[in-house]
């Protein structure tokens, strides 16, 4: 199979150029953790948003934990490994769960979507000063700029007219959260363990951080949710979790973390659409439209993906 429509990455651990199937599985992934939202606005009235974000994490490492041990389980073999296995899982999952959930208490999802947009520029200036192989370049810029210009239009300008104010530190506590996603991502391609049971571990560290700490917060829960509450958060728990993370890790190995994270930018716009298939949502025109940008961009991002090596190929470290 060829670097161009192949999902894995090179044989000597450096990134390529996004292909075909690369693309498709961005906009999948994108679809998935867009469909997250619908799961957690049926779930959280039920659960809270400290323990939706236990349970799901743990219902995620259950969902992983047959094909993990079945393969076979690759543990760190050095403290310093198990470290940088906590810190991503404390950066991708735990911390950010948390922040997100806080922040939305006060602000509204446009705003949330609008800072959490700033992940990609995160994502491309930390690639560009920590890995020799995923350097920034004019064409990532362009597709930086088309998708953040696509949650713009999607969001609208009084949502950036709503920048600061009284709601600023539920503001920072999302800018952190956007910032948590980007250095996790960045920490991937330093672990040399494969994607599924790297995300297995990952989401059995974080259910070990979140569930004492949504019992200290919000006590042991003592009624069963809905029967569509169950659904809801076991279908968070094996896609936009279990299988989403698997797919998370195994893309930003093959095409880099500044390509992959241009995905948050489909995130919204999936997730309006989403809406109004699902929900009955009213239909909104500039949705198509943040969607054009956001898909052009992307194409700008493939082009630019594995353009800017101008260094003999090095092993990627573990």
């Amino acid at each position: 199979m060829s670097q161009q429509t192949s999902a894995l990455p090179a044989p000597d651990g450096t990134i390529r150029r996004a292909g075909p199937i690369d693309v498709s599985l961005l906009v999948l992934v994108a679809i998935i953790w867009a469909s997250a939202f619908i799961a957690i606005k049926i779930a959280v009235p039920h659960t809270g948003p400290l323990w939706l974000a236990a349970i799901r994490v743990t219902i995620g490492a259950l969902v992983l934990a047959p094909y993990a041990l079945w393969r076979g389980l690759v543990l760190p073999d050095t403290a310093k490994v198990w470290g940088l296995v906590v810190a991503m899982a404390m950066l991708n999952v735990a911390v950010p769960f948390f922040l997100i959930s806080w922040a939305g208490l006060t602000i509204d999802a446009g705003m949330l979507a609008l800072l959490m947009g700033t992940g990609p520029l995160m994502a491309l200036v930390g690639s560009h000063l920590f890995t020799v192989d995923d350097k920034i370049n004019a064409l990532k810029l362009i597709a930086v700029a088309l998708g953040f210009s696509g949650v713009i239009v999607l969001v609208g300008g009084a949502t950036i007219g709503g920048l600061g104010g009284a709601h600023i530190v539920a503001q920072l506590a999302t800018l952190a959260a956007s910032l948590c996603y980007s250095t996790s991502g960045l920490l991937v391609r330093r672990i040399d363990i494969p994607p599924t049971r790297m995300a297995f571990l990952a989401l059995c560290v974080g259910a070990a951080l979140l569930i004492p700490l949504a019992a200290l917060v919000d006590g042991v829960p003592t009624a069963m949710p809905s029967g569509s509450a169950i659904w809801a958060l076991v279908y968070l728990g094996a896609f936009p979790t279990g299988l989403a993370y698997v797919m998370r890790y195994q893309l930003i190995r093959a095409i880099g973390f500044s390509t992959f994270a241009l995905s948050i930018y489909m995130i919204p716009a999936f997730g309006v659409l989403l809406g109004v298939l699902i929900l009955d949502e009213e239909p909104q025109p500039k949705m198509l439209i943040a969607l054009g940008l956001i898909m052009a961009g992307l194409f700008f991002a493939r082009a630019g993906s594995g353009a800017a090596i101008a260094h003999p190929a090095r092993k990627r470290p573990s």
